[in-house]
Formats: C-alpha cells, structure tokens, sequence
C-alpha cells in the first residue's frame, strides 16, 4: 500500500495516523515529485513507510539530517558543526559565515568602518547574542535584560491601503505607528530604548494519571518606560524566542509537494487536524511561495529570514532590507537624523553582499546532530507511544530532500525533523492574538524537533514554545490545545511510565 504498512502490523490507533497522514502519497505513490525518476520515487516511498513495529529502530534512524548529520559527541558546540558532507571549499565559506554571525557590530560612526551601523535602535548586537551557540533563546530571569526574546509589534489595518497590502501579501501584519513591528530595548549612544517589558507568570495545575501533577506557567507580559510615547490602543504584541539554527538548509530542500500533501484546511480527512500552508511572497521574486521559517511560517527562504533578523534585531541593512535605519520609524525622527554604517566603496546597505551570502550559507548548513539512544528500550517505547498519541499527524517524521535542492549537499537526504511546516491552531492557551499572514491569532507552525534533547546540553536550559515558557518537555506537551488537544489529553491520562518513555523519546531527537 505504498507508504503504510501492512494493517496486521499496527494497532489500530496508530495504523488511523499513518492512513490520514499519508493517504496523499500513498495514492499516487510521490507522483507529484517531479524532481525524482521512478526509480528514485519508488525508493523514497520505502524509506518513508512508517515503522512495521517498535521493537528496533529503523533503518538510517540515527542519521537526523541524512548524510550531513554531525557525529561529534554531544557537547556545547553540538548545534555549530557543520554538515558532514559539505566539500572543503564549502567549509571555508562555512567557516567564514561563522565569523560574521558572531560578529559585534558598532555604532556609527566607529574607526571599524565595515563595523558600523548598529541599530540606532536594536535587541542585540549580533546573530549569536540571540542564537546562542546556534541555538534556542529563552526568556530572561528575575532582574534580567531580555536579549534572546522580544516582542512583535502590530495592529489591526486601519486604512483601504493596508487592507488590500494584507490581502495582497504585500505585508503580513501592520506595524505599530511609532514603535515599528519589533520593540527595541536597546539604543546606540544619544538615543533613548524604546522601553523595557516585564513578565509575570501565573501558575496553573494541571492533573495527571497516577495521582501526578505538574504546574504551568502562563505568562503575562506588559511595557512600561517607553521612549517615544504611548503606543496605538490596539497594539498586539506577540513574545518570540530565537529557534535554534540546525538543519535549516535542509528544511528549505524538502520539495514543497511533500507539505501541500500534509495540508488540510477543511479537515476533509475529519481527524481534527486542519494544518495549512502559509503563503508569503519570496522577496527575490514577488512570487506567492510556501513559507517555511520563523514561528508562524512567515519566512520563504533562509536569506529572507537572516535579512529580516539583520534589519528588525540589530538593525543592519542588507542589499535585501536597505533601510540603514532598521525598524526605526518616522515618527522617531531622531533615530533617524543619526549616522549610518552605509560605506559607498563597499556596497549598498551597511552589510552589503557578500556578507549576507556568508550568513545564509552558515546559516543553511548547520548540522543536525546525530540521536543518542536511538535503541535503548525506553526511547522505543517512547517512540511507539509518540506514534499512538497522534502526535506525527503535525510532527511529520521524516522526508526524502529534493533531487532539486540548491546545495547538492542537501539533494535526495532522508532526513528526520518532525514537523510539517504547516500551520495548526493550538488553542486558546498558546494564542497571541495577533495575526501574520495566513496566520491567525491561535495558530503556529510545527517547529521540527530534532536536535530538542540537548537544548540544556547546548544552552544551560530546557525552556521550550514560542516564548520559552515550557520549563520542559512535558510541559511543552500540556501547553498543546486546539487541534492538538486530543494528543495532549491522551498524555494526560496514559500511565505515567509511558509519559516518561515520551520524554525519553524526544530527549533522543
């Protein structure tokens, strides 16, 4: 039955997952790959059948990101390495983007003239400060400046104008009037922040099978100090933390047929997963496109994204986002009466090519790391209860790249990242009330999960979501609600040692 296996091999539960999951491909078995011959077709629809049974792992399980999977022992540096089966020219220029991801940029003017331009207006100084180590921010403690989040600033359309840019994807939100889309909490020397913003948390009980329990946090997030006036009364605001960095290149390979078969608006199916696809416009070509990156899809390409955090998070412009002032507005007129790093003999923007094509390209080629205990029992049996719950419905296990893919190092990989790109509605719980593009104010896309086990390893915590409020794995998985509220009750009431083997599972990924 192409991508299923046979119904004597699954329980019933779990054969219900992998029928509404991959009935598309099985039907015309990957015919929409027209980046694959049959041969190719026929091979990739093996590798993708879901397990026959749970008491081994699968073949190439360990292998997250195909053949550039990292085999380095897990340490600090786990999410920096980069893909195995990159050449040796590749390397250096790999090398050389990690240089400029790190760098510190200063304000204009500065004696380190292909430096400058900093903010004026800014969350960090460079990408590292918010990806650190490539990998996840969280919010800040008690008495802590944020860095590694922040907040997005927008409000409802107010004019014809910005009604039909929505509705046209020429944007996909409206920013705030004075403050711009993103609150900057930083400033170059003679400007002022545009504020600062607390956090409190209020708790919640949640109860579990077994007589356990565990406690949420729900924040509540508020601004005070701001800089230039009262923001527009109906500001939304929506806290994100930095996602980590690995296996991003190979994310933007996997062929787009492959998400457009998952996605399911209308429910046709009726299981209760609706995840859609979110269309941007991809800025190299005005196209409308599949957007894959950030916390509501609303990035097309990696360069899109790595430009967009250049301009919005510290301020530097880019042959992509030329405006030297960032997300200064003009109603800051200050901001904008100050220097900028623009050097004429280096280029247009103040971080003119070939710098942001050394940032994407370390940015596209991070490596996945490889699982740990892929065969320990537990981890199996966590796994077969991921599978049962309905949880690969969203977290869409695994993919074969396109033969297309722009970096053959990234071409016809069997890779492992647990997501659908899609975007599901996960409930009042998780809403920011604030919508993106094709993204309302209680959907977000599937964030993949490889690599999500040595996010303490790698960043000295285990604070997950798009906020980081989840202090860890589980609590990730009870925060879950609207289409997912089925798969999360189930956690709830399973015996408690099933809800360990869970975790166990996805602290191998």
């Amino acid at each position: 039955m192409g991508l299923v296996p046979s119904p004597g091999a699954l329980s019933g539960a779990l054969l219900a997952v992998c029928l509404l999951s991959f009935s598309a491909e099985s039907a015309g078995v990957l015919e929409y790959r027209g980046d694959l011959s049959a041969k190719d077709r026929a091979k990739a629809a093996k590798v993708l059948e879901f397990p026959a049974g749970f008491a081994e792992a699968e073949p190439f399980e360990p292998m997250q990101g195909g053949a550039g999977t990292s085999k380095r022992k897990p340490s600090r540096d786990a999410f920096s390495q980069s893909n195995a089966n990159l050449t040796f020219e590749e390397e250096q220029l790999f090398k050389v983007g990690n240089g400029l991801f790190k760098k510190l940029w200063a304000s204009s003017p500065s004696s380190t003239r292909a430096s400058d331009g900093l903010g004026p207006l800014y969350n960090a100084r460079s990408c590292q400060a918010c990806h650190l180590k490539d990998g996840r921010g969280r919010p800040p403690t008690s008495g802590e400046t944020a860095v590694s989040l922040f907040l997005r600033l927008s409000i409802p359309p107010q004019t014809d104008e910005q009604r039909r840019a929505l509705e046209d994807r020429r944007i996909l939100s409206v920013p705030e009037p004075v403050y711009g889309g993103q609150f900057q909490t930083f400033a170059v020397p003679g400007l002022t922040g545009e504020g600062r913003f607390d956090i409190d948390y209020e708790d919640i009980e949640v109860p579990l099978s077994g007589g356990e329990s565990a406690v949420l946090r729900k924040p509540v997030y508020s601004v005070r100090d701001l800089g230039y006036g009262p923001m527009h009364p109906d500001t939304m605001m929506s806290p994100r933390v930095a996602p980590p960095m690995v296996g991003l290149g190979l994310l933007q390979a996997i062929h787009p047929g492959d998400i457009e078969a998952s996605a399911d608006p209308e429910d046709v199916s009726g299981d209760g997963i609706s995840g859609k696809i979110s269309r941007v416009r991809d800025p190299a070509t005005g196209e409308l496109t599949i957007g894959r990156f950030g916390w509501k899809a609303s990035k097309a390409t990696i360069r899109d994204q790595s430009a967009s955090a250049f301009s919005g998070d510290i301020g530097i412009s880019s042959p992509d986002r030329p405006d030297n002032y960032g997300d200064c507005t003009e109603a800051q007129t200050r901001c904008r009466s100050l220097p900028h790093g623009e050097q004429k003999n280096l280029g247009v923007s103040e971080a003119p090519d070939p710098v942001m094509e050394l940032v994407t390209f370390y940015s596209e080629n991070l490596a996945v790391p490889m699982r740990r205990d892929f065969d320990d029992p537990q981890v199996l049996r966590g796994k077969q209860v991921f599978y049962e719950t309905g949880c690969p419905a969203c977290h869409h296990p695994k993919y074969v790249t396109s033969r297309k893919a722009d970096n053959p190092a990234h071409r016809f990989q069997l890779i492992w990242p647990y997501t659908d790109l899609l975007l599901h509605d996960m409930g009042e719980g998780l809403a920011d009330h604030r919508p993106v593009g094709d993204a309302d104010g209680r959907e977000w896309r599937t964030p993949p999960l490889w690599g999500i086990g040595l996010t303490e390893t790698v960043n000295s915590h285990t604070q997950f979501l798009h906020d980081g409020r989840a202090r860890n794995l589980l609590e990730a998985v009870l925060w879950h609600g609207g289409e997912a509220q089925q798969a999360r009750d189930k956690v709830a009431a399973m015996p408690p040692e099933d809800r360990r083997s869970l975790i166990r599972f996805l602290e191998s990924l």
